[in-house]
């Protein structure tokens, strides 16, 4: 896949992550969607590394998504964690 495919699947994974973990986030939509896409590229670089499972084929194979979408709900919990009380 691409860079642009990888953006894509990042900015729709970002709004998963952000539909199954709602709330406030300290960096709002810009910020959410940023994690998204960073998220992808972590989950997938992930995914290829120790899981012997190379997403970089498709861009509709589960195994992209799953990385992708974990990357993200992974680096949205984090980020949460680190800089959760910085928006009150």
């Amino acid at each position: 896949m691409s860079i642009v495919s990888w953006i894509v699947l990042g900015l729709i994974a970002g709004a998963v992550a952000k539909f199954l973990l709602p709330g406030r986030d300290p960096g709002g939509l810009i910020g959410t969607t940023v994690i998204g896409v960073v998220g992808s590229f972590i989950g997938g670089w992930l995914s290829a590394k120790f899981l012997d499972r190379p997403v970089d084929d498709q861009f509709f194979d589960p195994a992209t998504w799953g990385a992708a979408i974990g990357g993200s709900l992974v680096l949205l919990i984090a980020y949460r964690l680190l800089f959760g009380h910085s928006r009150r």
